[in-house]
């Protein structure tokens, strides 16, 4: 669906470094905390036991449970960011907590695609360029991030540097879009399609429902 209030063209604030190469959407949202119906509550699973020790007390060194990195906006991830299972709740959970980006070398293919139809801006630069991001970032007094999504630019105290991303993907940041959003944008295109589709290949229209209803119709003659 469309974001009611986005913030169109950049994504500013505290980052917090998670060095963690390979970190899996396990790590990220433990199995525990998918058996609710529903997207809430997710915030409290996020990277839970790496936030929480085996008597569920925080971890006083972790980063996010720092007083400095309270308000993190971004994370500065570890190479192959998001790897593991297929899980669209590390994704919103990561939102929940208040994280609105994450700045890493690479990303597990399945949580990139979760994240940006999520509208979690997911920035892919060079190794040595995210860990001079990460050295800054790891101390409290230059750990303000910026990601300009129009200019296609992050900066960081030391850095500025461009980044990519495809062309359907910063339309849909810019427009505030999630893929739900995106879709609906193109209904008119759809329709068209359809009635030119229809048009070459009538046997393929409502399929479903025709198969569907001689079955029924089968069924109940017997």
């Amino acid at each position: 669906m469309r974001d009611l209030n986005p913030d169109a063209t950049r994504i500013e604030g505290i980052a917090a470094p998670l060095p963690t190469s390979n970190l899996d959407t396990d790590q990220i949202m433990p199995k525990q905390f998918l058996r609710g119906i529903d997207k809430s509550g997710l915030d409290r699973g996020l990277l839970y036991d790496m936030r929480f020790d085996g008597e569920h007390r925080p971890r006083p060194d972790f980063v996010l449970n720092r007083t400095e990195y309270r308000d993190t906006a971004i994370l500065v991830g570890g190479s192959n960011f998001g790897c593991g299972s297929s899980r669209e709740h590390a994704v919103w959970g990561l939102q929940q907590y208040g994280i609105r980006a994450v700045i890493a070398s690479s990303y597990g293919e399945i949580f990139y695609s979760n994240a940006m139809n999520n509208r979690l801006l997911v920035v892919m630069l060079p190794e040595d360029v995210v860990q001079t991001i990460m050295a800054d970032v790891s101390d409290p007094a230059t750990s303000k991030v910026t990601i300009d999504v129009e200019r296609m630019t992050v900066q960081s105290h030391s850095v500025e540097t461009a980044f990519s991303l495809s062309a359907r993907h910063r339309h849909m940041f810019l427009e505030g879009l999630d893929m739900v959003g995106a879709t609906l944008a193109m209904q008119e295109q759809i329709r068209t399609f359809e009635q030119e589709h229809w048009a070459v290949k009538p046997w393929l229209k409502d399929l479903a429902y025709t198969t569907k209803a001689r079955l029924v119709s089968s069924s109940t003659r017997q």
